[in-house]
């Protein structure tokens, strides 16, 4: 009897520092084009983005209950998702690039008129007798595409924030992950060092010519 060999499913990582980036880090942009699909399905757009930060557990229950309840609407949040990630890969690699970005950016600020259309200012419990407010994104308990509008939300914080010109592309070969450079000295250069980074110090070990 013969048995399949089982392909492990590639590692999502979340090495980026912005939930934006983290999002384009979830395939991986070569020179053939994009591989290693993370987001193959709405469930794992679910759990990336618990991962991310942006859903709690609970939160992430229930919008995979929704999707199990709605699969068109599910199928067309994974589109969503993967049409955001396209946008946000081209415009934060110009930037990362120092090019301006095109048609990038409006087709980004569609993306930001879409999804703020759904954000609003809620009361929140009060705290020593004061109510105090707080943002909500309505439906987003009940719209499949709720995750993806708080990575549109963290796209635009990062556009305008002081971090945008910190915002790098790893220098790896067939990578194209990209992250916010936070390091000390504002050299980092590699997604993760003991990837792309030990790759790349392997091949010029190999490249470099023999003493003699």
């Amino acid at each position: 009897m013969t048995h399949a060999t089982l392909i492990p499913e590639p590692a999502i990582l979340y090495v980026a520092g912005d939930p934006a980036l983290d999002l384009v880090n979830t395939v991986d942009w070569t020179s053939r084009g994009p591989e290693e699909e993370r987001l193959g399905t709405y469930e794992q757009l679910t759990h990336w983005g618990e991962g991310a930060g942006l859903l709690d557990a609970a939160a992430g229950r229930r919008l995979r209950r929704v999707a199990s309840e709605r699969p068109r609407a599910a199928a067309a949040a994974l589109e969503y998702a993967h049409r955001t990630r396209a946008t946000l890969r081209v415009l934060f690699g110009a930037i990362a690039r120092g090019e301006l970005p095109g048609d990038a950016l409006p087709r980004f600020n569609r993306l930001l008129a879409d999804a703020m259309e759904r954000l609003e200012i809620v009361p929140e419990a009060a705290s020593r007798g004061r109510v105090g407010y707080d943002w909500r994104w309505r439906e987003q308990d009940s719209d499949p595409r709720a995750v993806v509008w708080q990575v549109i939300w963290s796209a635009a914080s990062l556009l305008k924030s002081e971090e945008l010109g910190n915002v790098r592309m790893c220098d790896g070969d067939d990578c194209g992950w990209m992250y916010v450079d936070r390091s000390r000295n504002g050299l980092r250069r590699w997604c993760q060092m003991r990837t792309c980074g030990t790759r790349e110090k392997t091949r010029r070990r190999r490249g470099a010519p023999t003493e003699v």
